[in-house]
């Protein structure tokens, strides 16, 4: 019913800023919030931001104050602003919504931090 689709990552040097973009479509109306995770190979997903319908924030402690969880609802798409990237921010980025019921994923996007 929910389809996601990530993009924007890339390479990018340590120090660096890169922004992810989400695209919902389907049966949007029914998205309770939506978040952005990320897995390193041979480590577990972590939640790295959320944001509710209406509006509430929640960031992994890991990324306060160098990452911004934003949407633009004219367009159903969530964004990632990441800057000040580390090379223990590579990985690959999910963006994941909660519907009634339901759980969607997309099929994530890859980001590496390196010199």
């Amino acid at each position: 019913q929910v389809q996601l689709v990530e993009s924007g990552g890339g390479l990018v040097q340590p120090g660096g800023s890169l922004r992810l973009s989400c695209v919902a479509s389907g049966s949007i109306a029914s998205i309770n919030a939506m978040g952005w995770y990320r897995q390193a190979p041979g480590k577990k997903r972590d939640l790295v931001a959320t944001i509710t319908s209406g509006g509430s924030l929640n960031y992994a402690d890991f990324v306060k104050g160098r990452f911004t969880i934003s949407r633009d609802n004219t367009k159903n798409t969530v964004y990632l602003q990441m800057a000040s990237l580390k090379p223990e921010d590579t990985a690959v980025y999910y963006c994941s919504a909660v519907a009634v019921l339901y759980r969607y994923w997309g099929q994530g996007t890859q980001v590496t931090v390196s010199s």
